[in-house]
């Protein structure tokens, strides 16, 4: 299940793609691949969190999805320096709290939702008029959680299956413009995934870190995806572990 390599990415020279969530894990792995095959790219970072290093080629952005004004901003960079946007990746996400569901304060909830769901709302908003212009795509980081109830994971599960929905609406009215993908990621070895081992709930927490997908895998998928070859991709929901991605991974006999 989780034999998976990179698969190629395509030359993104003169592509523009904003990134959330860029300052670490997946996101940060897909900052460096974008820039190592040419692509233009505006980083988003949360401000005061501790961020992995990148290309020095990415422009980055302090970029908080819950507030406007951030959203705003980060637009505007795009706008003035770039003059067109090509991708939009809504990486950005959280996990907690993680816990049994009757142990959560309802109001706990709230921050999960403001970013993966409230938050992918807010930047597609905003990038609407750019992507709108250059015919472009918005990639949603998913996940199997979606769609698959785990035990301690009501916030996941429930603001990324809010996020997949989102994504068909997206897909359903902003078309033929602009594309939208849900691409769904199987547990990688990223912070988030210590984070998971930590709590101990589900399945997921016992996945051995040596048998976790290594971030470059999604990371890649993302990366083809921000080609101009994704357009011609009709499914929405989509998956790392699809025969569209694995025939193109180099996976070992």
């Amino acid at each position: 299940m989780f034999n998976l390599a990179a698969v190629p990415v395509p030359d993104l020279t003169g592509r523009t793609v904003l990134v959330t969530g860029a300052g670490k894990g997946i996101g940060a792995e897909l900052v460096r691949i974008l820039v190592a095959n040419g692509a233009k790219v505006f980083a988003g970072v949360f401000s005061g969190e501790s961020i992995e290093a990148l290309p020095e080629a990415a422009t980055v952005l302090g970029l908080d999805v819950t507030k406007q004004a951030d959203v705003d901003a980060a637009i505007a960079r795009v706008q003035d320096e770039s003059g067109r946007l090509d991708v939009l990746v809504n990486n950005a996400g959280m996990i907690t709290p993680i816990g049994p569901l009757a142990d959560l304060a309802s109001d706990a909830l709230a921050p999960a939702f403001a970013v993966n769901v409230i938050g992918v709302h807010r930047m597609a908003i905003a990038a609407l008029p750019l992507l709108r212009a250059s015919k472009g795509v918005i990639v949603n980081a998913g996940t199997g959680a979606a769609t698959t109830p785990m035990e301690g994971w009501t916030v996941y599960c429930a603001t990324k299956a809010g996020m997949r929905m989102l994504s068909q609406m997206m897909a359903m009215e902003l078309a033929p413009d602009v594309k939208t993908y849900f691409v769904g990621i199987p547990p990688t070895d990223t912070a988030m995934q210590g984070a998971i081992r930590d709590a101990g709930f589900n399945p997921i927490s016992k996945i051995p870190q040596d048998k976790l997908v290594r971030p470059e895998v999604p990371a890649s998928v993302m990366a083809w995806m921000c080609g101009p070859q994704a357009r011609a991709v009709d499914e929405v929901l989509l998956d790392v572990r699809q025969e569209i991605f694995t025939k193109m991974m180099d996976l070992p006999a």
